[in-house]
């Protein structure tokens, strides 16, 4: 009985020495995405990220980040070739999914990365891409009708869909109501979780008045 007291006793000793650890490097990571100025500093946080979830195995937040700094590469280098900066995004949110099925975090980024290749060429695109953009932000929505970027980056798409096809400044509008709605009650799982949008969601609605 002893023994096996002793073994339980290490293991927790373990795990809480575990955590702290893991809550640092989640830390350091977000503040370097914060402090990011351009596409090789996002470059290099992604890559962090990248290395804190293979670390940890069982975490989806570090492939999380680590995905979302690599599609940002794709707007901070104009440079970047689009398509295959979405295929590492993808590749690390399908990481993430492996640990959080049916998260309506990365089903925004699925969102947000498609829009990324449509954008290489719209008129070629719109038709494959459009779909794909949609029921990405449907199921985001579905997964969590309360999360606020689900409905931000549903706005931020339909504000350059042409009004001919059902977008514009009013769409976008009534979308990103919603999404600041959302914000002035949304409380983040906890402080690894992602909490970006709304300062965004703020300029998109004063773009469509």
């Amino acid at each position: 009985m002893k023994q096996v007291l002793v073994i339980i006793s290490l293991f927790l000793c373990a795990f809480g020495s575990a955590q702290p650890k893991y809550e640092g490097a989640m830390g350091k990571g977000l503040q370097q995405l914060k402090d990011a100025k351009s596409a090789d500093d996002m470059t290099a946080t992604a890559a962090f990220f990248e290395r804190v979830g293979e670390a940890e195995k069982d975490k989806w937040l570090p492939y999380y980040y680590a995905a979302y700094a690599n599609y940002l590469t794709g707007w901070m280098n104009p440079k970047a070739d689009k398509d295959k900066v979405a295929e590492k995004t993808k590749e690390l949110v399908t990481k993430a999914e492996a640990l959080s099925p049916n998260n309506s975090e990365l089903f925004c980024l699925r969102q947000m990365t498609a829009i990324q290749q449509m954008t290489v060429d719209p008129m070629t695109r719109y038709q494959s891409y459009g779909a794909e953009i949609n029921a990405n932000t449907a199921k985001a929505k579905q997964a969590d009708p309360t999360n606020p970027r689900a409905w931000f980056v549903d706005a931020q798409y339909w504000k350059n869909v042409p009004e001919a096809f059902g977008g514009g400044k009013a769409t976008a509008k009534k979308l990103v109501e919603k999404s600041l709605e959302l914000y002035k009650t949304f409380k983040p799982a906890s402080p690894l979780h992602p909490t970006w949008g709304q300062e965004e969601a703020e300029k998109l609605l004063a773009s469509c008045q």
